[in-house]
């Protein structure tokens, strides 16, 4: 398994566009995707999941992967994070 720590910096948090941007990027891979914030663990694959999980500006979610390619998976899925979603 491979996790990493990702904290929000685009304003607007983690809304419907993030997420659906983010569920698109899950399924290139085969890993199991989760995402953890606040003590709650959703399947990064579930657009209401990651929605409900309430991600604001300036928080920090965990991404973790366990599979053949988590690796690969954890770090395509934090450059997101990190590109602010690419919608700045």
């Amino acid at each position: 398994m491979v996790e990493k720590t990702v904290k929000i910096i685009n304003r607007a948090g983690i809304h419907a566009r993030p997420a659906s941007v983010l569920v698109e990027k899950t399924k290139d891979f085969k890993s199991s995707i989760y995402f953890e914030h606040n003590g709650n663990k959703i399947n990064a694959k579930s657009i209401l999941g990651i929605i409900t999980l309430g991600a604001a500006y300036g928080g920090e979610v965990k991404i973790s992967a366990n599979g053949e390619d988590e690796e690969e998976a954890v770090n395509a899925i934090a450059r997101l994070f990190e590109s602010k979603f690419e919608e700045e």
